[in-house]
C-alpha cells in the first residue's frame, strides 16, 4: 500500500544561480558520493538538480518537512545502474514512524527542468 507521494520540480537555472551564488550549498545539500559520478568526475548541475528535486519529493513522500537532513536523503545507483534512494539517520526514521519499507524514485531533466516523484510504500 502506498503510504506517501511526493513529486518535484526544479528550474535548473535558478539551482545553477543558487549553488554559484553559495558555494556551501552543495555539501548541506547532497552527500559525498552525489557530487561525483562513478568515474570520479564531478556530477553536472542539471543531475545534481535531479537529485536536489528528488530530495524534495521524498521529503513530501514521508510528510516530513521539518527535522529532516538532506544529505539523510541519498540518490544511490541500484545494481544495474538505475537510482534508487537511500534513507538514512533522519529520513530512514521518518521512514519507519509511517511505516515505509520501501520508496520508489523516478527522475529526469529535459529543457532547463529536473524533475523527480517518489513512491512510500509500505
Amino acid at each position: 500500500m502506498i503510504v506517501g507521494l511526493g513529486v518535484d520540480v526544479v528550474d535548473v537555472a535558478r539551482f545553477e544561480r543558487a549553488v554559484t551564488r553559495t558555494p556551501a550549498l552543495k555539501p548541506r545539500l547532497f552527500a559525498p558520493e552525489e557530487l561525483v559520478r562513478s568515474d570520479g568526475q564531478a556530477r553536472g548541475l542539471h543531475s545534481l538538480a535531479a537529485r536536489f528535486a528528488a530530495k524534495e519529493a521524498a521529503i513530501k513522500a514521508l510528510g516530513a518537512h521539518a527535522g529532516m537532513r538532506w544529505v539523510d536523503l541519498v540518490v544511490v545507483p541500484s545494481p544495474e545502474g538505475d537510482p534508487e534512494l537511500e534513507l538514512r539517520g533522519t529520513a530512514a526514521t521518518r521512514a519507519v514512524a509511517i511505516g515505509a519499507r520501501r520508496v520508489h524514485l523516478s527522475m529526469s531533466h529535459d529543457g532547463g527542468v529536473a524533475t523527480a516523484t517518489v513512491i512510500a510504500e509500505d
